[in-house]
This record gives C-alpha cells, structure tokens and sequence, in this order.
C-alpha cells in the first residue's frame, strides 16, 4: 500500500500543473506520512524488483522537490517547502543524508521577496532539519554546521538591521515586522542544542533583545515579548563551558539591580519601610522636583524609560526574566539566589494600594512628590505584585519540598497583599494558585500558625465559588430608599426593573460566570487544603463554610477531598459530619464516587494463623477428591529401587507444614474406647471437626499438622502420653503439675489399662 501510494504522490507532483499544486499540497504531505516506512527504510536492504522500484519512486520525489524550490512561481515554492518539511519528517536519517542542496535552497527563500507565509514555512522547515541532524554526528557535520550560521543571519536579517560600531556590531529591530516571533522562537529553540554556532551571534542578539524588551515606544504583542524574556535568558548558555555558570549568576545579579533600581523611582511617592538584607545595594539618588523617568541603561543594558506606567512595565519584565532565570535549565550547576529574589519581592509587596483608612494611615507619603503620582502608583502596584507572585510560584515548583524553610516568609507576603489588595481579581488569581502551590508541597509540615492565617483567603474563595445572591429584604429596602430619595428630589428609580423583575438577577449570575480562571483557582485552593493541610488545624467554622460551599456548588473534586480527610473527633468538640450523602446524591454517576462508596477489593488473610487453617481446608478438601487408586505406591524407574514411602506419611513429614510462628507440638493419635473418652477429649475432637474430617480413619492425620497452642498436661488428665525418647532436642524442662488429684488421676489410668 505504502509503495502504491508513493507512486500516486510522485506521479500527481509531477503531472499537476505548478500553479495547481497549492490546492492538494495538503493532501499530498498527509501521503506522505502514511509512507513513512518506506521513505525510512535503509537503502541497503532494498533488494529485487519492488525494492528498486522504490528507490526509483523516492528519487523522483527528491528531484522533484528539488526542481520546485528553485521554480520562478511563487506556488511552487510554497508546496515544495510544506512537502520538504513533510518527507524529512517521514524519512528522517535516509532523506536526510543527501539534503544539502535543499537546504540551501531553502535559505535563499529567506532573500527572496515570497509571501510571509512562505518564508515562515520555509524558517520552521529549516528549524526542523536541524533538529533532525542533532542526533546524527554525521549529518551535523555535513548539514547543520556549514549552513546553520547563513540561516541565522538570513533569519535575522528579515527582522533587524545590522549597525557597525566602533565597539562592535549590534542590531536595531524594524519596525512593524510580522517575522519577529517566528525568529525569535526558531533562535529559542535551537540555541540549546547548538549555543556554539550561536556563540558568534550572541553580542547581536542581546542588542536585538535589549531594543526590545526595553522599547516603551514602539508596542510589541505579549507572545513577542514572552519569546524574548526566554531568549534573553538561555543566552548564557552560548558561552564557552567554563564561563556559562558565572554568566548565568552575573545575569541573575544585574537583573535583580536593575529591578532595585527601577523600583527607587517608582516608590519615590512613599517612605519605604522595609530594609535589604544586601549590604551592598546601593540606592539611586534622584531629583524629586524632576518627572519620573530614568535615563538608562540599567545593569542588564535595558535603555532608558519615562512615566510611572513605563517604569511598571519595566519592573515587570525584569521580574519575568528573572523567573526564567530560575524556571529555565542551565548550561551548567549555579547557586540559586534565593535570599535575592526573596528581599525584591519582600520590597515590591510592602507596598500595598490602601484599603482602608487603617491601611492608608500605616503608609507614609512623601510629600515632595505630588498627588497625582502616588494615585498612579495605586492603580499600578497589583500588577507588580501579581508578577511577584508568579516569581515566587516558579521558585516553588523548582525547589519543590525544599521550600519548607522559606515557606513562612512566602505566607506572610501573599496575606499582607491579599489583605490589601483583594478588591483586585488578578491578585485573587495569583494568590490562590500559590498558596495552592505551597500547601500541595508543604501542606502537611505546616504549623497552626500558618493554617490560621489563611482564613481570610479561604473565606474569599467561598465567595468567589458561590453565585451572586439577590436577597428579596436587601431589594426591598433598596427600592423603599429609592422611593424615598425619589419623594426627596434625591434620586431616580429604575423603571425597567419593575417591568423585569429579573433582569438584575440574570445580569449577577452572567457577571458571576464570566471569571472562570478565577473560580477554577478558587476550587484547586480549596481542593488542596482539605487534602493536604491537617484537617484538626483548620478551624471548625472555616471547614464548615467550606464543606457548605463545595455542597452549593456541587464541586465533585473538592468533596471527593472533604470525604477522604474528614474533621477528627477531638476532646470537647463534636465529630464533624461527613457531606458523603451530598456526595453521592450530586455525583452518583461517577466512577470514584461508585468506589468509594461500594468498594469491590477482596478481603486480604495476612494473619499466619488464619493461613494455616486455609492451607489444613485445601488440603481436606483434596484428600476427600482423590481415589484408592491413587494412594498406592506408584512405579518408579530402575534407578530408583528404593521402597516408597507411604503417602500418609509423607503428608505427615513435608507436606502440610503449616506456616506458624508459634511452636507446635504433635500429639501421638491413641485409639480409645468411647467409654474411656474424657469432656477434655470431646472438646479435641470438636475443634478438629471443624476442619472437615470425612471419616475417623482421617482423624489422626489431621491433628498432625493442624496447629495447636502447647498446652499444659492438665488439661488432658484421661489421656497420658507416653514418653518419647527423640523429644528431648529442644532442651526444655516439661511441665510437672504438683497438684494430688492428678497423681491419683493418673494411677487409676495405669490400673485400668493394666
């Protein structure tokens, strides 16, 4: 099929006119990646007439291909890049091999004034192939080193303008390029798997990058901007092995000064109270009677800014290339500053946008800076510190349950921004997935302390998950203030709510499900806490208000958490109530729901005693099913003459052993008269009935490898046991009963069997 298949694509790539092609390139590709076994099958293994017919089909393909990148219409360009990028896919190592003309085509598209969308392809063709050859040291070194450093100046030509300068050369962005996210992600994604070609293009990348995420004039879209904070973060990764570990702690460093720097004058409108652990950091001096602005460039190169919103943007990227920095894999093993990133952030969240006039009055204003700017400053201080958050989130996931030191200055900085600043929903957002964050990884090490500060978040998050609720007494006294505002000539009545008494409450529950990253924050919050914090620290209000909000909201996660960690019952306070029955009666359906209630595992025998009795029953059960037949000796060979033993016997010695850790004692079976039978002995005979015995030929055997407790001589005073002489092995004493009745009891059973 694969062969019948390669020769249709060959034959429409050949017969279909050029400007035809663009309609079934589509089609086409997709055949081709059904011959993917074919187009990868070792050319040396290709013998007999279907073998060389492929091998015919396949260079046709190629020559085709080939003959397409250099045609002069533009649609034969187009499909001959999408049906490269196709069968390198498929074919891999053996189309490989003999591409070199191809991707050198493929790089003259770059200067050829083709469409954007073929030029894109043709950079994520080439970003593939090289991908492709990094597992090859061959191919790398006949495809990827010669033609990766024309491709990457090609790629950056079409997004920058190289400038020569006495210091070197450096590169300035062109403005209104719709191929900047494409290069900087292809620059992204090769630059780990080969920083050594990179290496020559490192200084005119950072140029590039600098212009960029420091540009305040022109405006970049967010994915261009996110592309670039990781670029400019993996570039140390170019240089050479020795100094890649000090680049990636000298740009940690400069970065975390520079924040510093531009947060000097963005909280120049208030009187910092919080102190740096850092001797060293050195505090910019500045002119208040000035405008807010900074000259540049900072300590990571990042030119200048004016305005208090520029300078928010600027504090933002920094705090986004330093998570990088954290987040990303680094060239070499580097000392994480993490007393750093914790002083920036402690700085950056004690300023909090006043709340209430307690709060107001805890933060002192200067008075040499106008109102206007501290006013400017509110309205820009949630997104900085949403951003610190998502710093503090990214150290969290790399260091894991090595946070638990610094977990207690992390709690402190959500709960003094979220006490001030819960108005805001995106501080919401970021609060409950780091506290998230924290508690799945620390849950179970927190102090009462902790749990207790959370309070105020976990009441929010009930809020946040329960619909807007219109009360019918709050609407009546609404409409009666009204009506008497109205008599007063103070106010206006709403007519339309008379004709549409559900209007408002449509429009609350619209607005209420219009956020739903923020009730999904808001249930994982929840979720977490009821699963990982231990549930005798958290208040019995709290948990309530929870377990209530999880029922309104029928939140099958979070109640699935509530049932599996209930409340405990502890001294002076009533066992809480589980909401199972909620559970069951929203979620019925649910196969964990189903799991939990009606659990089908078997009951597992782990106590050796009780192994014993299984193992005596199985094998009743097996003597009672066998025949005479099968007693008898069986045959053996001729070189195995020696008598066979019985099968009783064997049974008795080897077979069923039981398996107890208690010592056992084997009785010897006397046969008695039933007059001489004692209520000791009928008792016996009862416990070992329970075994199944059939007949009382079987009786004996049974009570010799069931096990019994060794039990004193008293206790069978109408049966004596005779002494043994091979019983003395264990060196114990047996046991002497002093008592007299037994001794006449005894000597009356000797005369009566003499």
């Amino acid at each position: 099929m694969s062969t019948t298949t390669l020769r249709a694509v060959t034959h429409r790539l050949t017969t279909t006119p050029v400007e035809q092609l663009p309609a079934i390139a589509s089609f086409l590709a997709t055949s081709l990646s059904d011959c993917a076994e074919l187009l990868s099958a070792p050319q040396a293994a290709k013998s007999g007439k279907s073998e060389s017919d492929n091998t015919v089909q396949i260079h046709k393909l190629k020559t085709r291909l080939a003959s397409l990148l250099q045609d002069r219409s533009i649609e034969g360009r187009w499909t001959a890049v999408v049906l490269v990028k196709a069968t390198v896919e498929a074919g891999q190592w053996e189309i490989l091999r003999g591409y070199e003309p191809i991707v050198r085509s493929l790089i003259g598209i770059l200067a050829k004034p083709d469409p954007i969308s073929t030029r894109k392809m043709c950079m994520i063709t080439l970003t593939r192939i090289f991908h492709l050859t990094y597992q090859y040291p061959t191919l790398v070194r006949e495809i990827t080193t010669p033609h990766l450093p024309g491709f990457i100046t090609a790629a950056l030509n079409l997004v920058s303008v190289l400038v020569k300068l006495p210091t070197g050369s450096t590169r300035k962005p062109k403005p209104n390029t719709p191929f900047m996210e494409t290069v900087l992600q292809v620059c992204l994604e090769l630059v780990p798997r080969h920083p050594t070609i990179f290496r020559p293009f490192a200084s005119q990348l950072r140029s590039l990058l600098t212009e960029i995420l420091g540009s305040s004039s022109v405006y970049y879209p967010d994915s261009v901007m996110d592309i670039a904070e990781q670029l400019f973060a993996s570039l140390h990764k170019c240089a050479p092995k020795d100094k890649a570990g000090a680049g990636w702690t000298e740009d940690c460093r400069s970065t975390v000064l520079s924040i510093h720097r531009a947060a000097d004058y963005i909280f120049r409108a208030v009187k910092e109270q919080w102190e740096s652990v850092d001797g060293s950091l050195v505090f910019t001096r500045q002119k208040y009677s000035d405008e807010l602005a900074d000259a540049g460039p900072d300590a990571l190169g990042l030119p200048g800014w004016n305005g208090i919103h520029a300078g928010t943007d600027r504090i933002i990227t920094l705090l986004r290339i330093l998570s990088n920095f954290v987040a990303m894999p680094s060239a070499s093993a580097v000392a994480l500053p993490l007393g750093s990133i914790l002083d920036i952030t402690s700085r950056l969240t004690s300023v909090t946008a006043p709340s209430t006039e307690g709060t107001q009055s805890a933060i002192q204003a200067n008075p040499q800076i106008g109102r206007d700017e501290r006013e400017m400053l509110w309205s820009e201080l949630p997104r900085i510190h949403v951003t610190c958050m998502d710093l503090l989130a990214r150290v969290a996931s790399v260091l894991e349950t090595s946070t638990i030191p610094i977990t207690q200055n992390m709690l402190e900085q959500i709960t003094w921004v979220f006490r001030n600043e819960k108005a805001s929903r995106n501080v919401r957002v970021a609060s409950y997935e780091l506290l998230r964050d924290l508690i799945t990884l620390n849950g179970p090490a927190m102090a009462k302390q902790n749990v207790a500060s959370l309070v105020n978040v976990l009441r929010a998050c009930c809020h946040d998950l329960l619909p807007v609720s219109s009360d019918s007494n709050s609407q009546s006294k609404s409409q009666a203030d009204s009506k008497s505002k109205t008599k007063n000539g103070q106010g206006t009545t709403n007519a339309d709510s008379f004709l549409n008494p559900d209007l408002q409450k449509n429009r609350k529950a619209q607005a209420s499900s219009q956020f739903p990253e923020l009730e999904n924050a808001a249930s994982a919050l929840l979720q977490a806490v009821l699963l990982s914090t231990p549930a005798e620290l958290l208040p019995a209000s709290i948990r309530t208000e929870i377990d209530r909000t999880i029922i309104l909201v029928s939140d099958k996660d979070a109640m699935l958490a509530s049932v599996l960690n209930p409340v405990p019952a502890i001294k002076g306070r009533a066992a809480g109530a589980s909401i199972l029955p909620f559970l069951v009666r929203s979620h019925a359906d649910q196969m964990e729901v189903e799991a939990l209630v009606r659990p089908r595992m078997p009951v597992l025998m782990t106590a050796p005693e009780l192994d014993a009795y299984v193992e005596a029953e199985e094998q009743e059960e097996a003597d009672e099913m066998v025949d005479d037949s099968y007693d008898a000796a069986p045959e053996t060979a001729d070189f195995l003459k020696a008598p066979v033993p019985a099968p009783t016997a064997t049974k008795l010695e080897t077979a069923d052993q039981p398996s107890v850790h208690k010592r056992t004692y084997i009785e010897e079976s006397t046969i008695q008269t039933p007059s001489l039978t004692t209520p000791s002995t009928q008792e016996t005979a009862q416990k070992k009935a329970r075994f199944g015995e059939s007949s009382s030929s079987e009786a004996p055997r049974a009570s010799a490898f069931v096990s019994h407790p060794a039990q004193p001589a008293t206790q069978t005073p109408a049966a004596p046991v005779l002494p043994v002489a091979e019983d003395d092995s264990d060196g114990e004493l047996p046991t002497v009963n002093m008592d007299s009745d037994t001794d006449s009891e005894d000597d009356e059973d000797v005369t009566m069997e003499g």
